[in-house]
């Protein structure tokens, strides 16, 4: 995920210390019930679409634009299915962030799958029956967007 210009401007300030930040994760399924995924340019791994919001963005306004910029693929926002604190993350230039995840179910309405930035090497829609291999995240993101459950969220101890 490129890095956002306010957050270049809390780093100048802040260094490399872990920063706490809001992220917006989003499980687009089409009419045939395939979820779309990106190859990942930073890490080449497959993973579901996401961002961060900008200032003052709502979460669903975010993932639809993020779906938008990296896929072409047009989407409205369904519900909230995970919120979830995700475990600190290094980056090799040495910033640590850790992300406050809001995963929303989307559903495609317009557009054809492709590269639409430089975040993505590939895009493609899926199965769920023969998903790519993916972070453990990324199939409880599923998981949930698939079941008609409540939003899950990591129970309080």
């Amino acid at each position: 995920m490129a890095t956002p210009d306010f957050i270049h401007t809390i780093r100048a300030d802040a260094g490399k210390q872990l920063l706490w930040l809001p992220g917006v994760s989003a499980v687009v399924f089409d009419d045939g019930g395939r979820v779309l995924l990106g190859r990942r340019a930073d890490t080449g791994t497959w993973a579901v679409i996401a961002g961060m919001p900008d200032p003052g963005e709502q979460p669903a306004a975010c993932a639809v634009r993020e779906v938008y910029e990296e896929t072409a693929v047009r989407c409205v926002a369904e519900r909230i299915v995970i919120v979830r604190a995700m475990p600190p993350h290094t980056y090799p230039n040495g910033d640590i962030c850790q992300f406050m995840d809001i995963t929303i179910r989307c559903r495609a309405v317009d557009g054809t799958a492709r590269v639409n930035d430089d975040e993505s090497l590939e895009v493609a829609w899926f199965n769920v029956s023969s998903l790519p291999e993916l972070p453990e995240h990324d199939l409880l993101r599923i998981e949930q967007a698939l079941s008609d459950g409540p939003v899950w969220f990591e129970p309080a101890p």
